[in-house]
């Protein structure tokens, strides 16, 4: 089992018809057909969305993601069209919500990697590939690849695992030509945000997009190189061969996994709730990457 421990009730604001609740967005759609993206605080890990909220989690998303968008303007059209509250929206949706152009999704998710951990390094260990791309001899947890891969994973519903599929496979599945243009922006865009955070002492190890089309323009969206889509490590601690500390769920994870929860990842039982101070660690790796990111303090 997996999923929602507790799913929420959506809310409902007049004019907006709800379409979807997803790990941390609730997607609705205005009376002009555009969508309205609003990041929760909501954390998932291991495919479970926890009961436990992480204050701001859902406004450092947005406000890093718009941030993103700026950097990688040059190279790549983005689907937001706005960020007022529609009409009658909570408060607490501000600096949460986008107003988004809707778009034909391409069903792939757009995975780049510059280093390799996680389920790469599970493929390399077995074949020396990841999604059949031949690596060299002698990586280990943590290395730095010769050159940035393209790495395609196909969408999961929530509560399941992306599965990693060749190049190949997209491309049967999507058509060639747009395979292409999916891996040509994947590593454009990744390899702007490897030089960027490189440069404020943050390691970009791997990432993930998404894609529509409007009309023949391939556009990126949903969130952009946020701890929630990417792993981020702190340079200065870098070194390959273990586990990388990292800005994102670590905390959440290591809690999880550990003695004081109770929980058996195993097991068909939900995780429990957090405690404070790995919720209270957690909000702070999001800001300190939100900060060390954009050069801006956290308000």
């Amino acid at each position: 089992m997996s999923g929602f421990v507790e799913k929420p009730e959506p809310i409902q604001v007049p004019g907006l018809v709800h379409l979807h609740t997803g790990k941390v967005r609730e997607l609705y759609q205005n009376e002009a057909g555009d969508l309205v993206m609003v990041a929760s605080d909501r954390i998932s890990a291991f495919d479970w969305v926890l009961p436990t909220e992480i204050p701001d989690k859902g406004r450092v998303l947005t406000q890093l993601s718009l941030w993103w968008f700026d950097q990688i303007a040059d190279l790549m059209p983005n689907h937001v069209l706005g960020t007022d509250l529609p009409e009658g929206a909570p408060a607490d949706w501000a600096g949460r919500t986008l107003v988004c152009k809707s778009l034909q999704m391409v069903p792939v998710e757009a995975v780049a990697r510059g280093y390799l951990t996680g389920s790469g390094l599970t493929e390399y260990n077995e074949s020396r590939t990841v999604c059949g791309l031949a690596l060299p001899e002698g990586l280990t947890d943590g290395s730095e690849l010769p050159a940035p891969i393209f790495t395609p994973a196909t969408k999961a519903a929530v509560g399941d695992h992306d599965e990693n599929v060749s190049y190949e496979e997209v491309a049967r599945q999507v058509g060639a030509d747009t395979a292409a243009r999916l891996r040509q922006a994947t590593l454009a865009v990744y390899s702007r945000g490897r030089d960027i955070a490189r440069d404020r002492g943050i390691i970009l190890a791997d990432t993930k997009f998404e894609f529509g089309f409007d009309g023949d323009t391939l556009v990126i969206a949903d969130e952009v190189l946020t701890p929630d889509s990417s792993r981020f490590w702190p340079f200065d601690q870098w070194q390959p061969g273990r586990a990388q500390p990292s800005y994102d769920k670590q905390f959440v994870r290591d809690w999880l996994t550990s003695a004081e929860s109770g929980w058996d990842r195993k097991s068909e039982q939900p995780p429990p709730a957090l405690p404070q101070e790995v919720v209270d660690a957690t909000r702070a790796k999001y800001v300190e990457a939100y900060e060390r990111l954009t050069g801006t303090s956290w308000s």
